[in-house]
């Protein structure tokens, strides 16, 4: 049992997790973020790899990104910064990013590193499902990885059940069809999707991305699922002036 699985045992519901972007707003803020966010009561992380080419985000984490890239950071960076985290956190671990520099790294090695340093899964939005699951699933359960697959309000019923029956951790719940940083759907498209949902009878728990940004958002997204995701207004939060403790402490206040 890995940390995600054992989050969602104990706890299950009004998991908060937040995403940021390796390597910004500086190099060498990964691992404070990450202890911050720890203790600002934060259940889950999930840790950008950035990408020239972030097509799924929207201008906030493409600007991150982009940042992120001029400072230097690489995933064989970030893997080097990482080394030591198990040491000063105990909460979940996600790596999210895109297949590409992934691949490029060497999908195995990438795999394996990450079981090394303490990574729980990893979230690949543009690595098709059936290549996922006819050639790599085996190599991420090999590693105790956990790769969580994304449902949107367009995703068919014949789709989630396949999906459901792939996953192992949690399904991100995308909760429209934009990029990151929009606003996400509104309340009655919201508990359509969910209704739609649970009327499928699915094993895997789901939390819930895009459109959260604040208390209001995140706590109608537990109504509907077992948590958020917040990435936009957290970058835009660790952007402003000021200490990066402060920034995260009061940023966290606020969401609980």
């Amino acid at each position: 049992m890995n940390k995600i699985h054992k989050l969602f045992q104990d706890k299950g519901k009004n998991i908060l997790s937040v995403y940021f972007t390796a390597g910004f707003p500086n190099i060498n803020a990964t691992e404070e973020i990450i202890v911050e966010l720890e203790k600002s009561g934060v259940d889950l992380i999930e840790i950008g790899m950035p990408f020239s080419d972030p097509v799924a985000d929207g201008p906030v984490i493409q600007a991150s990104s982009h940042t992120a890239l001029e400072n230097g950071m690489t995933i064989k960076l970030l893997f080097e910064q990482l080394k030591d985290i198990r040491k000063k956190v105990k909460i979940p671990l996600i790596l999210m990013g895109y297949v590409n520099p992934v691949i490029q790294y060497g999908l195995e090695d990438f795999c394996r590193k990450a079981e090394e340093i303490g990574i729980d899964g990893t979230i690949i939005p543009d690595l098709p499902f059936n290549l996922y699951e006819k050639k790599y699933k085996k190599l991420f359960s090999k590693h105790n990885l956990s790769n969580i697959q994304l449902i949107t309000p367009r995703t068919s019923a014949e789709r989630l059940k396949q999906i459901d029956k792939a996953s192992d951790g949690f399904m991100y719940m995308v909760s429209s069809s934009s990029t990151t940083g929009t606003k996400g759907a509104n309340t009655d498209t919201l508990k359509d999707f969910a209704q739609r949902i649970e009327a499928a009878d699915l094993k895997t728990p789901r939390i819930i991305g895009f459109g959260i940004s604040d208390k209001e958002t995140f706590a109608n997204a537990c109504k509907y699922s077992s948590g958020g995701i917040i990435g936009t207004a957290f970058i835009k939060a660790i952007s402003e002036k000021g200490s990066l403790k402060e920034n995260i402490e009061g940023f966290v206040k606020g969401i609980r």
